[in-house]
């Protein structure tokens, strides 16, 4: 906290000579300071916290529950049909509604069985099969979307947590410059309009504060909307704001991303239903076998009979949707391809605003911030030896602060550009089980 020391003879400014003067004696700070760790929502726990309580997360593994409970009867046999029945019931003469009395008068008893053939049940199995590992793709999506959603408040929440800071550190010394200069005016040590502008600058940063502690509310209840608890801080850890290497990002984009994963399982489906279609075009036949009892001076019978569909017009209904499954499987490859271009361009613009970043980061640590100090400074001793005003000391001063603002949200965009890089990736070993269930 700074401290002002006034003169001890003499109004008004102070001058060279007869005068003794101090002022601030720490007039900036480090642009980030940490908050404790130990009971601080670290942004691993953020992500597991917010995978668990994800109501969308759970209505997914619901939606994959159930195509699998689908898929588990795709390729069975239909149900086989009982049929019961009595034929050629006379309706006039002596032997009229017997069903006993007309030789031709049978009670039937049958079982009917449509037969669809062993290639075509493991050409529906295996299109099931596809569906279910479509369905799983949409759910990898929906947890790295909570994921990234998640990431990002942990984020927005840390680095208001670190303006916040910058503001309260300028505050509490605004309030004890306030003090000092008041003193040294009741001393005749400094002048009225020294008073008024450190009033100037407490009340500045009394509204500063209070704003940065708004965006902070704000950030803590986005946060507590993706991981279903309030967190008072995060953890001031930054993140590692490292990109993954350009050998390896392709490989990384087809294996982690969901967007990749979910093309290439909607062409699997595709290409599973055009199999199908195939198989599809040739009719299932039903068989059918039944018991006919008569009445007992009759003999019984027993009757068997199979039905086949005719395609008579296959050119213009089976091969048709042959032809549309094909198309539509032509369509799911060349969607693949062009995510995979979407996705390969939005990696390097990404890559590239955050080396970008990290650059300007460092040039602010290498330059600005420094400049910036080195102004306090010298406005401190101009004011020291009487040559400079009051005034340009607490402009210097928030010449810093909002240098140290702009590195803080420099490195608030460097940390969302890894957001985007990772955290739309799902996790490597999700990813390795999405891949050992295909």
């Amino acid at each position: 906290m700074s401290t002002l020391f006034t003169p001890t003879a003499g109004a008004g400014r102070p001058h060279h000579g007869g005068l003794r003067l101090a002022l601030l004696a720490a007039l900036c700070c480090a642009s980030t300071l940490a908050f404790g760790q130990a009971a601080n929502l670290t942004l691993d726990e953020a992500l597991r916290l917010a995978t668990q309580a994800s109501a969308a997360n759970r209505a997914a593994q619901a939606s994959v529950q159930a195509s699998t409970e689908a898929a588990a009867r795709a390729g069975q046999l239909p149900d086989p049909m009982l049929k019961l029945g009595i034929d050629n019931v006379p309706l006039s003469g002596p032997d009229q509604f017997s069903t006993t009395a007309d030789f031709m008068t049978m009670r039937k008893l049958g079982i009917e069985q449509q037969w669809v053939s062993a290639d075509k049940r493991a050409a529906r199995q295996l299109r099931a099969s596809r569906a279910v590992e479509a369905e799983q793709g949409a759910r990898l999506d929906t947890v790295a979307k909570v994921r990234a959603e998640a990431g990002k408040a942990w984020l927005a929440m840390l680095y208001a947590q670190r303006g916040l800071r910058l503001y309260q550190q300028v505050d509490q010394e605004t309030a004890a410059d306030l003090r000092t200069v008041r003193a040294s005016h009741r001393g005749a040590q400094a002048t009225a309009a020294d008073v008024l502008q450190a009033q100037l600058e407490q009340a500045q940063s009394n509204d500063d504060t209070r704003r940065a502690e708004q965006e902070l509310q704000a950030a803590r209840i986005v946060l507590a909307r993706w991981t279903g608890v309030r967190a008072d801080a995060v953890a001031d850890a930054t993140p590692p704001l490292s990109a993954h290497d350009a050998s390896t990002a392709d490989a990384t984009l087809e294996q982690r991303h969901p967007a990749a994963i979910a093309a290439q399982r909607a062409l699997a489906l595709a290409d599973a239903d055009a199999a199908l279609s195939v198989r599809e075009r040739n009719p299932d036949w039903t068989f059918e076998a039944g018991f006919s009892q008569r009445g007992s001076q009759y003999a019984n019978m027993f009757s068997f009979g199979v039905s086949i569909p005719l395609t008579v017009n296959r050119g213009q209904r089976q091969d048709r949707e042959v032809a549309e499954k094909s198309a539509m499987a032509t369509r799911a490859r060349l969607l693949r391809d062009d995510a995979l271009l979407e996705l390969r361009a939005q990696h390097d613009a990404m890559v590239l605003e955050l080396d970008s970043t990290r650059q300007r980061i460092a040039r602010f640590d290498a330059d600005l911030l420094p400049l910036a100090r080195e102004q306090v400074e010298l406005a401190t001793a101009a004011y020291r030896s009487g040559a400079g005003p009051l005034a340009a000391i607490f402009k210097a001063r928030r010449t810093l602060l909002e240098k140290q603002l702009q590195r803080n949200e420099l490195e608030k965009q460097a940390a969302l550009a890894w957001a985007r890089l990772e955290l739309d990736l799902i996790p490597t070993d999700m990813a390795q089980a999405a891949g050992d269930a295909q």
